[in-house]
């Protein structure tokens, strides 16, 4: 059977990092406050030239170099994003110009911060419905064109920067490969985490709108929930998890959901200091630290989970 392989990873961050302390130049807000409710200690935040797009080209070219593939070889994007560069087209489209990919599948998918997640699974499914051989998965977001920077419950939280994966269709007799996919959404929960704009509604891009202990509560509980799915799927238990690679939210969350789950806190990826909260690239981007590293190896089983406004929500086990 045809199974999608993550042959390579890579990951782009703007130029400019910008400290707690600077932050709290320009905002009300200490390093002592933002590191205590989030474990944040840095993120970076792209500038004027730097886009969803250029991010995410940077990100596929390191992960097209790490599998030894060039972009020809490419007959798939899939870019996962909440901040595309344009309404349409799609920045996917971008990049695959950018790439010099030729004419392949490109597309975006809209699931906020399980957007990765997403796009694993729909790239997963046309590799194996024989649609495509050589896929870009792709997370990319400059999440700071869309804050409220006097909004300190909601700015301190977010950065920019992209990851990505090149996904290739294997029908070698190996364990490796997308094992199980489990994802949910539910609408109900708009309020709790939202942007107030759209072309359709206000005209406007508009701003990030979060009430915060409302969705630690929420994402604790279906984080483990959904992990758990996928374990079930493929009949293997959180014993056999080498790696939780996580979205990147906030440490307590991390903390809470590898708790629940009886996992050991050195299991779970946590780039969050560093990157803070990159949305849909969060996932890639602590995927590909944590290869390069050398912390995650080949024939290790990982969990990677997310949760996104909306909310979505969803969970892939995968033998890297």
């Amino acid at each position: 059977m045809t199974r999608a392989i993550i042959t390579g990873t890579g990951s782009a961050l703007p130029a400019r990092c910008v400290s707690n302390a600077e932050l709290a130049e320009t905002v009300d807000t200490s390093d002592e406050w933002i590191v205590e409710r989030t474990g944040i200690h840095q993120r970076y935040i792209a500038a004027p030239h730097e886009t969803t797009a250029t991010l995410a080209t940077d990100a596929a070219r390191a992960a097209l170099a790490a599998a030894g593939r060039v972009a020809s070889d490419v007959d798939l994007i899939v870019l996962a994003t909440a901040t595309p560069d344009q309404t349409f087209p799609s920045s996917a489209t971008k990049v695959q110009h950018a790439l010099g990919a030729g004419d392949c599948i490109a597309f975006d998918v809209a699931a906020v911060c399980s957007g990765f997640l997403y796009a694993l699974q729909v790239a997963e499914n046309m590799i194996r419905a024989g649609s495509a051989r050589c896929a870009l998965v792709i997370g990319a977001e400059t999440f700071s064109r869309i804050l409220d920077w006097e909004d300190r419950a909601t700015c301190v939280l977010f950065g920019d920067g992209a990851g990505a994966i090149v996904l290739e269709a294997s029908d070698a007799p190996d364990a490796r490969g997308v094992l199980a996919s489990k994802l949910h959404a539910d609408g109900t929960f708009n309020d709790l985490l939202f942007v107030d704009g759209g072309p359709s509604t206000t005209g406007t891009v508009g701003k990030v709108r979060m009430k915060g202990r409302e969705v630690f509560r929420h994402a604790v509980s279906k984080l483990a929930a959904v992990m758990e799915e996928v374990l079930a799927v493929a009949d293997c238990t959180a014993g056999d998890v080498a790696w939780v690679v996580p979205h990147q939210a906030n440490i307590r969350i991390l903390e809470a959901t590898a708790k629940k789950l009886g996992l050991a806190p050195d299991q779970v990826i946590v780039t969050v200091d560093r990157h803070a909260n990159t949305s849909a690239a969060s996932v890639p981007l602590a995927l590909d630290t944590a290869v390069r590293d050398g912390r995650i190896k080949r024939g290790d089983l990982l969990v990677l989970e997310a949760m996104g406004g909306g909310f979505t929500w969803g969970a892939a086990l995968v033998r890297y």
